[in-house]
């Protein structure tokens, strides 16, 4: 029953991510939370998240905003040391929670048509907290999607892009992570028993992305952001209360 639970929240997670270029840390590792321990539920996100990285990179490399992804590079790489910190020695309950109010705030802002001026410092500072967070929760989607959303980037540019950091972010996290020796042999096996299931949803999320048009992909982007953020808010005020 466990491995039925994460693997139907691996593939709706790869199906959203394939299709969007930012769902699946968004989308799987609160549920994932809710089967494994907080440790390797972080950890498998990140695994099978950088596995779709790595599928999709090549082949939708020349959609991406080469020095905005540079830009955003260079902020995860000093964000995400602190990101580790906190995986390490402070709670991540309230670090969901901060992230959740944070996630609702922004989402209300760009439903009501709050655009966000781009600049390169932005740009980094957007970076920082993805790198931040992904060390961190292993949810480096939120800072970026939200980033992108109000600044009205298109969405064959938001997703080329944000894949194309996201390959790097997870890389860095993961590998400093295994560094300070956060990791075990029952992750590594869960997180390959979900490969097939990631790349099937993979496949799938491809496909859909041709079908979806800028207007549903920026309604389905709000809705996204408001369901995690009300279910992050939710699950980390249980946890602290209890």
């Amino acid at each position: 029953m466990e491995f039925a639970g994460s693997a139907f929240i691996v593939l709706a997670a790869s199906i959203l991510q394939a299709c969007t270029g930012f769902g699946f840390s968004v989308l799987a590792t609160p549920f994932l939370l809710l089967i494994h321990e907080p440790q390797a539920a972080i950890q498998i996100n990140i695994i099978l998240s950088l596995l779709i990285s790595v599928v999709m990179v090549p082949r939708i490399a020349k959609a991406a905003d080469v020095p905005l992804m540079k830009r955003l590079i260079v902020g995860s790489t000093l964000g995400a040391p602190f990101g580790i910190l906190i995986f390490l020695y402070l709670s991540t309950d309230l670090l969901t929670m901060a992230v959740s109010i944070v996630i609702l705030v922004l989402t209300a802002l760009l439903i009501l048509n709050v655009t966000v001026r781009k600049t390169d410092r932005r740009d980094r500072v957007a970076g920082g907290a993805s790198g931040m967070l992904t060390a961190a929760i292993g949810m480096p989607g939120p800072p970026i999607l939200l980033y992108f959303a109000g600044s009205r980037l298109e969405k064959s540019l938001l997703r080329g892009t944000s894949l194309g950091c996201f390959l790097y972010i997870y890389s860095l996290a993961l590998f400093l992570q295994i560094l300070f020796g956060s990791t075990n042999a029952t992750i590594w096996w869960t997180a390959l028993a979900l490969v097939p299931v990631t790349l099937f949803g993979t496949w799938l999320g491809e496909r859909l992305f041709y079908v979806v048009s800028q207007a549903l992909f920026r309604m389905a982007t709000y809705v996204i952001l408001m369901v995690t953020g009300a279910y992050l808010l939710y699950t980390s005020l249980s946890v602290i209360q209890g």
